[in-house]
């Protein structure tokens, strides 16, 4: 069997467009891709609205689609965002959360259009594994120089 690839699909009611863009812009290595329409006679939604659109983040492949609000995003699937520095975190946070997105515990927030993320320091799993744990859980925000003073 020849697999040639994996592409992670993301449902959203009808921001597809909107979200797509915000997270090209705010990743490097990520560009929006094709956009394609909804036909004359679809029974839903209205003609030349968005129906899909192709993008990359960090260089692998996303395609979104406008399928209507059955459908919402959870926790149970988070994109875990590597920072090195605070200030590359607290930009990448603050973006996410801007307008209408909430924050929550260990590092995880939701953008405004409900999908989770995790935003935490480049070497997370080094620290956890060497005690970090406590420093993390009261967080909200990942605070990186608390996590590594936790874990010496």
């Amino acid at each position: 069997m020849a697999v040639t690839g994996l592409t992670t699909f993301l449902w959203f009611d009808t921001e597809t467009l909107e979200a797509a863009t915000l997270y090209t812009d705010l990743f490097d290595d990520s560009e929006l891709g094709d956009i394609s329409t909804y036909p004359e006679d679809h029974p839903h939604r209205p003609a030349g609205s968005v129906l899909s659109v192709s993008f990359t983040l960090f260089g692998r492949p996303f395609v979104a689609l406008n399928g209507g609000p059955d459908f919402p995003h959870s926790e149970a699937v988070s994109f875990m965002v590597h920072c090195d520095t605070q200030d590359e975190l607290d930009h990448v946070w603050d973006t996410l959360v801007a307008d209408g997105g909430q924050e929550s515990r260990c590092g995880w927030c939701k953008d405004r259009f409900g999908v989770s993320w995790q935003v935490v320091p480049s070497d997370l799993q080094d620290l956890l594994s060497r005690g970090a744990w406590p420093a993390l859980l009261p967080l909200s925000r990942s605070d990186i120089s608390a996590l590594r003073a936790a874990a010496n």
